[in-house]
């Protein structure tokens, strides 16, 4: 995580920001089919952090694979983990490639396209994202933008908590987790905001030294926290805006805040869910086909409406009242930048003091 973080302005958020063999049911692994660079066969599999698909079918990933396959008749075959498992997953099948498109938290992408599993493909409409939200070589694009954040209890906490120093109080013992870094995105995301917030990696690994008292334990999947922080068995967990806006929906208890140094603001980062077309991906121009749907206008102004996030396109600018919420709750909230190149270099070594400083 970086030494050094530039801040911008909170205006940047304005207007922005398993294997399964259907869309809706979970199954057991199934391969995707024999190599085919034509793209032939109706079918296209991706592999994606967990977040915009929903339990009930209606999350993001549910309208439109739905939609790409009615348009399109080509079957979307769906892998859901964490960032860090799915591109380890996609690394251990480099030599019988079976995903076509991988969709990770940052810095996994990078990680991803470091470890050669990317092949370019510019989708149609990248043209519209920020340059900050996309490779330049072409390697991925991010097709929903959104912020690191975390998760209380509403009807326990009348409040939030308004700082980290907050959470090492003995109420929190044993009632509040966080998802583990180097596996989970939104588990490194907390490494990246307390070293921003703390000012380096030595005074965040010292906070988090003494946070372990209070932590349950590891988890590879951020999503299945909030489920626990709304039914009371947490207090308080880590996440990111768009997956946990979309639970509070079914969640009632569940509230979404941004930690602050004591005495400082409260700050968040920028984790866009960022697509990229795998290396000798079994079907590309199926995988194509799907990269251009996802950044189509129809799909992304489907983001805050449907998933509770923040289009990718800047030319898309919703107005429906998840979006209004949204911008709401970001409002105050201060904006940093990562220094991405920092994070993938020293990335090892970052997960490395972290596990050394909380014996895990």
């Amino acid at each position: 995580m970086p030494r050094t973080l530039a801040l911008r302005s909170a205006a940047a958020v304005t207007g922005s920001l398993a294997l399964t063999l259907s869309l809706t049911a979970c199954g057991g692994s199934s391969p995707a089919g024999p190599a085919d660079s034509a793209g032939a066969g109706k079918v296209v599999t991706v592999y994606s952090a967990d977040g915009l698909k929903s339990e009930k079918g209606d999350g993001w990933y549910d309208r439109v694979f739905a939609d790409f396959t009615t348009k399109t008749g080509i079957e979307v075959k769906y892998v859901e983990g964490g960032s860090g498992e799915m591109v380890q997953r996609a690394v251990r099948e480099k030599t019988n490639t079976q995903a076509d498109v991988l969709i990770t938290l940052p810095p996994f992408i990078q990680q991803a396209d470091g470890k050669g599993l990317l092949q370019p493909y510019v989708p149609q409409g990248a043209d519209k994202v920020n340059g900050a939200d996309k490779s330049t070589d072409g390697k991925w694009t991010s097709v929903v933008n959104n912020y690191f954040g975390f998760v209380y209890n509403k009807k326990e906490l009348p409040e939030a908590p308004r700082t980290w120093e907050e959470l090492l109080d003995g109420r929190y013992k044993g009632k509040l987790q966080y998802s583990t870094p180097g596996v989970a995105g939104d588990g490194t995301a907390v490494l990246i905001k307390s070293m921003h917030d703390f000012g380096g990696k030595e005074p965040a690994m010292e906070y988090l030294k003494k946070l372990q008292a209070n932590n349950v334990g590891p988890s590879s999947s951020t999503s299945k926290l909030a489920p626990k922080t709304d039914k009371g068995e947490l207090l308080v967990a880590n996440g990111d805006v768009q997956m946990n806006f979309a639970q509070s929906k079914s969640m009632p208890n569940l509230g979404i805040w941004f930690p602050a140094k004591e005495g400082g603001r409260p700050t968040t980062f920028a984790l866009p869910y960022a697509a990229g077309l795998v290396a000798k991906a079994p079907h590309s121009d199926n995988g194509r086909k799907l990269l251009d749907h996802l950044l189509g206008e129809e799909a992304q102004k489907l983001v805050s409406e449907v998933g509770g996030g923040f289009p990718a396109r800047t030319d898309v600018k919703p107005t429906d009242a998840n979006a209004v919420e949204l911008t709401r709750l970001m409002t105050g909230v201060e904006i940093f930048e990562p220094d991405w190149a920092d994070i993938d270099k020293n990335f090892t070594a970052y997960v490395d003091a972290w596990k050394s400083a909380t014996g895990s």
